[in-house]
């Protein structure tokens, strides 16, 4: 799979690494991609009023899913790297408060 495509319903979960290479830390290609569908695929909705930018929001423009960009490893350099996660409706209000409801398709 490409690197510029969008998700694939079957995807939930996307979670990059960081690779040493010749003493050089760098991100992986599943980071790389996060980094794509962030800036390119997804619509960015909300910011988690707890953690800051640690904690986003988006939506999927193609089928309304809502995905929640985190770093699990945040206690590494530069705040590890990213992890794109499905998230339910109910939670993300939960987590990021009142949002627009917008073409929201239950998580699977």
């Amino acid at each position: 799979m490409g690197q510029h495509q969008g998700l694939q319903p079957s995807e939930t979960k996307l979670t990059g690494r960081w690779l040493v290479e010749d003493a050089k830390v760098g991100p992986d290609p599943v980071c790389e991609r996060v980094q794509h569908l962030r800036s390119e695929v997804l619509e960015r909705i909300a910011v988690s009023p707890e953690f800051g930018a640690w904690q986003t929001l988006y939506r999927d423009r193609a089928d309304g899913r809502l995905w929640e960009c985190t770093y699990p490893q945040g206690e590494l350099h530069g705040g590890g790297p990213p992890q794109l996660a499905v998230i339910h409706p109910e939670e993300a209000a939960a987590r990021y408060g009142n949002l627009d409801p917008g073409p929201v398709r239950p998580a699977s």
